[in-house]
């Protein structure tokens, strides 16, 4: 299973998220369309460098909703830290 969440920076709250089987970026665009219906379009989506964030399909979507497009550097789990944060705690409750 994957997990994809958006985290608003400002409140560290979970604003959505979305389970899927698969890796891909479908799922992901389901969550943050959602998300964008729900709240005012951020001025930066910040995310790691994952397939289904450097596709075309997502970088249109947030393209169509005037969304700058920010992603953490190889291996910097720093750069995105609240996000990480979340991941962290999750893991501890679950395991």
């Amino acid at each position: 299973m994957y997990l994809f969440a958006i985290i608003d920076w400002y409140s560290r709250q979970i604003v959505d998220w979305e389970l899927s089987t698969g890796l891909d970026t479908e799922f992901c665009l389901r969550c943050v369309r959602r998300a964008l219906k729900k709240y005012t379009n951020p001025q930066i989506f910040n995310t790691d460098q994952g397939c289904q964030f450097t596709s075309y399909k997502w970088s249109n979507c947030l393209k169509e909703h005037n969304i700058s497009i920010g992603m953490d550097g190889k291996g910097r789990s720093l750069d995105n830290v609240a996000i990480e944060r979340f991941w962290r705690s999750l893991k501890y409750v679950v395991a």
